[in-house]
Order: structure tokens, then C-alpha cells, then sequence
């Protein structure tokens, strides 16, 4: 299993957001340079964030884009999963009606842990955590 761009792009965006805005809402533009994403793709997937109630947009001149809950209160699985959906790694996991098979496959209980475990690993992580590590690694 391996994330999109857009799960990747998007945990970047949201990090960069929480440390750059502080002070007030951070522009696309910033965001784009900073992260060398593109400003179109990255317009997409902020989009996506607004309406999953990550991000909240601020319009006008001094506008932007804000952190809709604190950091501490935001997980990475919650950007992850708006952007890429389930880390389900087969699609029955999510949906055992979609095989016959389900209930004599001992495969699909391999692929319901995997499953458990990504999501434990990425809903214990916050993006206050996020912070303290980029932190550390730009004191360096």
C-alpha cells in the first residue's frame, strides 16, 4: 500500500498551515513555494480539507487558510483518509459483501489487521506532534 501525492501533499500543506499560521492565514502561494507543490493541485486539495472541515478559508487581502481545529485535536489519519480514503489494503475489508468468499478467507483477517494497524499508527499521530518533530529537526 502506498499513499498519493494527495495524502502527502495535503499532511504537508495542513503541517506547513499550523506552523505558518500562527499569525494569521497562510496564502496558497506561500504554501506552494514553500512545499514545491503545484499552486493547482494544491488549490484541489485544500479544497478537499475545507470541506472536510480540516481547513477553514478566510477571504480578502490578509486572506488565506487556517487550521480548523487545534493541532493537537487533529490526527493524520483524518487528512489521509479525506484524501485517499480507506488504508484498507484489499476492498473487502471495508466491504465484505463484495466477496463471497469472506467468511472462509483467512486472508482477509491478514488484511483487517494491516488495516487496524495503520489506522492505529496514524489516528495516534496529531499534527501538534507533527510540529514538535519539524521543530527538532529544523533546529538541527
Amino acid at each position: 500500500m502506498q499513499l498519493s501525492t494527495k495524502s502527502r501533499y495535503g499532511t504537508r500543506a495542513v503541517l506547513d498551515i499550523s506552523i505558518h499560521g500562527k499569525d494569521g492565514p497562510v496564502t496558497l502561494n506561500a504554501i506552494s513555494k514553500r512545499q514545491n507543490i503545484s499552486k493547482k493541485y494544491l488549490g484541489q486539495i485544500v479544497n478537499q480539507l475545507i470541506t472536510a472541515g480540516i481547513l477553514e478559508s478566510v477571504r480578502g487581502p490578509q486572506g488565506g487558510y487556517l487550521l480548523a481545529k487545534t493541532p493537537k485535536k487533529l490526527k493524520l489519519g483524518e487528512i489521509i483518509r479525506t484524501l485517499d480514503g480507506s488504508v484498507a489494503p484489499v476492498r473487502c475489508v471495508d466491504n465484505p459483501k463484495l466477496c463471497r468468499r469472506t467468511s472462509k478467507c483467512v486472508t482477509r483477517e491478514v488484511w483487517i489487521q494491516m488495516k487496524n494497524s495503520i489506522d492505529a499508527v496514524i489516528d495516534s499521530v496529531s499534527i501538534s506532534d507533527l510540529m514538535k518533530r519539524q521543530e527538532e529537526i529544523d533546529c538541527l
